[in-house]
Formats: structure tokens, C-alpha cells, sequence
């Protein structure tokens, strides 16, 4: 009996010993990192009443604690800041798609604006605003030094009135200004056309209105030809599109996926992540995709290009993305204000980050500039009869084609002109021209059963 208690003695002295070698040091830790902060804070406290009580003009000290936070949280990384209330209702009424202002979505980057993508139809599309500009001044005043919220601010005003900004842009020697009138941006999330054979929808964002709009886009395209069996395949063209709402990123996604994962976050904890899966439904039947990118191309976007293109389900043309693959929370706050803060990474499904790296289109594709009227290169001149191909029909007395029905002649009559619709579209727009002949090349060698 003596040993056992001896021995449970031994094992209570080596507890002791061991809570203290081991524990010990990590409360002192804790306290010394509690000690710290308390310090640090004690720190703002003491400098925000100084500014209080000696700064040169009396300020507001909502706008000081305002400023802190926001400095705090823009310190983190650019997609992080905090929303005032008016900001946090602007952002919850752009989800829904309408609000005023010049219709670009933009970074940060070097101290200033970069332009993700301008937005179709908007007053800063039609201005000539483009992808990867910068915004160096607005109305004159330097935007340098500024957070990206208060140069937003900046650019802010009432519709119908004129901003001037300053852009740099790659390939351009000297800045420019552009004059812009302000107006109510209306985003249809989704706009649908038929060229040839192939159905094409264009998605401008990510809102409560993409998934529907797209849905809607494939069933008039699929009707103006006649069934679904009529189409050769689909693009979709993500180009410029800032991205927006995770829900339709997935939704998107899952219209063209059977199975198989989405798109997985991580965040900074293991228990923080979660895996977004397709369900069964492709509501083109599995036709052939294209999926048209650029580097406008941001966040929702990429994760439907990358899903897409992992799962093999569509050929990735155009140039590479944007890069933009972390999660944002927005959360609401006291005071009807709230925190956008950066809580994850977006993953693709095959585990790839696309943080700052974007994604690779399976074939790049440039966009050539457009020429400008008046230049030297552009073809002012219609082409005359001397310059045109002549053929076999051209000539007198050329033998007739008995081979064929007035029917047949005039079905090879139209697919001439949808041929020759599709020839201008390079002209017009160089990269969905080659993406819409990817799909007409992919129909003209399919093995039918």
C-alpha cells in the first residue's frame, strides 16, 4: 500500500512539474500578448483625445473612430473595409441591380485606382474606359494616398453631372482625361444573341438576376433555332464581368455540371471551409461550351471559368483573368453600418487557388484594338467590282445546277449568309468570332451514331 501511494505521490509531483514546465509558460505568453494590446490600445486612446483637444480645427470624433476602423481594416488587404450605413445600403441595392454612378468596378493597386472592368451599357463603357486603367485623378484632385472607398467617394455624385478623370493607361504615353456624365446604372445581368448555330449569353455580373437571365437567354436562343437539337454549342462570355454573388456563381456552374464539386473555400481555421457540389441537370444536354475570359474577368467569374474548365466541361478562350480568389463576409454591424472582411480563398475543383494568379485560358486569344475613324488603316473605300471573287456563276452561258430543289438551293442560300454573318463578326468582335468557330469546327467532326 505504501508503494501505491508512493507511486500516486510520484505521479502528482509529475503532473505539477509538468503543468508548470509546459503550462506555465504559455499563460505567461497570453498575458504578456494581453499586456500588449491593452498597451496598444491605451496608445489610441491617448492619441485620439490629443487630436481631440490640439488639433488645429475641431473635428468630429465619430469621423476620427470612423477612420481608424477603416484604416485598420484596409491595412489588411484592398477588398477589406469597413461600409458607413449609406455605403452598406448602396451595396445591398447593387446586388439587385440598379444604383447611380459611372458603372466600373475597381481595385487598388500602387496607391491607385485600377479599373477591374467597366460595365456594358454604362456611362464609363461608353466613355472608353477599359480594363487595367488607372484612375489618377478625378476632377483634379489626385486620388494618391487615398483609400479606396474615400477615391470611390470621390467619383460619387448626382446623375446627370459631369466627373473628369484622369486615366493612364498601358501602351499610352501620356495620361488622358475623360469626361463623364454620371447616370442611373441599370444591369442586366444577362443578354443573350444567335450567331449561325451557336447561342451566345453574355453575363455582366454576378446578381439576384444572372442565374435566371441566363436560364432565360438559352431558352429564346434555343427556340430562335428551332429546338435545342439545332444548336451546336454555347458561349458564354464572361469578359469584363467584375463578378458579384457566390449563390449565382454556383448556380450558374451547377446549369452545366451533373456532378462533382463547384468551388471549396478555405478559411484561416480548418472547420472554416466548405464545398459547394454540382446536382444533376445540364440544361443544355451537354452541348459543346465555350467559356470567352479576360482580364476584366473577376471573383464569381473565375470560379465559373474554373469549375468549368476543370470538369473539361468547356474550352477557356481569351486572355487570362483577373485573379481576384478570396471570400468576402460582409458583416453587419451596430449602428446599421457593416465590416467587408476577407475570411477565405476560393479553390477550384481540382484544389487551385487563383489568388493573384487567375485563370490560364486553354487557348489565348488577344483582342485586337479597335482602329479609330480617320485613321490611315481603316478601309474607307467599298471594294469594286474588279476586287471582288468571281466563280464559275459569274460566267456567260455558265450550266445550270439540276442537282438540287429550289428548297435546297434556297436552305444552302441561308446557311451562305449565317456563314457570312459570322465572317463580320471578326471584325466586330475577334475573340467571340473565334470561339463561335471553335463550336461550328467541333460540329462539322462529330461522330453521329
Amino acid at each position: 500500500m505504501r508503494k501505491y501511494m508512493m507511486a500516486a505521490l510520484g505521479g502528482t509531483v509529475a503532473g505539477v512539474l509538468m503543468a508548470t514546465q509546459v503550462a506555465g509558460p504559455l499563460i505567461a505568453q497570453e498575458q504578456q500578448r494581453s499586456k500588449t494590446v491593452y498597451e496598444q490600445l491605451d496608445l489610441f486612446g491617448d492619441i485620439f483625445e490629443r487630436i481631440r483637444a490640439q488639433y488645429v480645427e475641431e473635428v468630429q470624433t465619430d469621423k476620427l473612430i470612423e477612420a481608424a476602423i477603416n484604416g485598420m481594416l484596409t491595412s489588411l488587404d484592398p477588398h477589406s473595409s469597413y461600409l458607413p450605413p449609406d455605403d452598406f445600403s448602396d451595396m445591398q441595392v447593387q446586388t439587385r441591380g440598379e444604383f447611380g454612378g459611372l458603372g466600373i468596378e475597381v481595385t487598388q493597386e500602387e496607391g491607385f485606382v485600377k479599373v477591374v472592368s467597366p460595365m456594358d451599357g454604362t456611362p464609363a463603357d461608353a466613355a472608353g474606359i477599359e480594363a487595367g486603367d488607372f484612375i489618377t485623378h478625378v476632377n483634379g484632385e489626385s486620388v494618391l494616398g487615398l483609400t479606396l472607398d474615400q477615391a470611390v467617394d470621390m467619383m460619387r455624385g448626382p446623375v446627370g453631372s459631369e466627373i473628369i478623370i484622369t486615366v493612364v493607361r498601358e501602351g499610352t504615353a501620356e495620361p488622358f482625361d475623360v469626361s463623364i456624365i454620371r447616370d442611373t446604372i441599370k444591369l442586366v445581368a444577362a443578354r443573350s444573341r444567335v450567331v449561325g448555330n451557336t447561342v451566345v449569353v453574355r453575363l455582366t455580373t454576378f446578381n439576384d438576376q444572372t442565374f435566371s437571365g441566363l436560364k432565360e437567354g438559352l431558352e429564346s436562343g434555343a427556340k430562335e433555332l428551332g429546338g435545342l437539337d439545332k444548336v451546336n454549342g454555347i458561349v458564354l462570355d464572361l469578359r469584363n464581368n467584375p463578378g458579384g454573388l457566390l449563390t449565382q456563381a454556383i448556380q450558374v456552374s451547377d446549369a452545366f455540371l451533373d456532378k462533382g464539386e463547384i468551388v471549396s473555400t478555405r478559411g484561416r481555421a480548418a472547420g472554416d471551409g466548405e464545398r459547394f457540389n454540382a446536382t444533376a441537370g445540364d440544361l443544355i444536354g451537354g452541348k459543346p461550351m465555350v467559356v470567352l475570359i479576360n482580364g476584366g474577368s473577376a471573383s464569381a467569374s473565375e470560379i465559373v471559368a474554373g469549375a468549368l474548365q476543370d470538369h473539361r466541361r468547356a474550352i477557356v478562350v481569351g486572355t487570362k483573368s483577373f485573379g481576384k480568389g478570396s471570400v468576402q463576409t460582409v458583416i453587419p454591424l451596430r449602428g446599421e453600418g457593416a465590416m467587408r472582411l476577407t475570411t477565405a480563398r476560393y479553390y477550384t475543383p481540382s484544389g487551385r487557388s487563383i489568388q493573384a494568379l487567375g485563370v490560364a485560358p486553354d487557348i489565348v486569344v488577344n483582342q485586337p484594338p479597335s482602329r479609330p475613324a480617320g485613321t490611315e488603316e481603316e478601309d474607307t473605300a467599298a471594294p469594286g467590282p474588279a476586287a471582288r471573287n468571281r466563280s464559275e456563276a459569274d460566267l456567260r452561258g455558265v450550266l445550270s445546277n439540276d442537282s438540287m430543289s429550289e428548297d435546297e438551293k434556297k436552305l444552302l442560300e441561308a446557311e451562305r449568309a449565317r456563314a457570312e454573318e459570322a465572317a463580320k463578326l471578326r471584325d466586330e468582335d475577334y475573340q467571340l468570332a473565334y470561339a463561335v468557330d471553335i463550336l461550328k469546327g467541333l460540329a462539322a467532326i462529330e461522330v453521329k451514331p
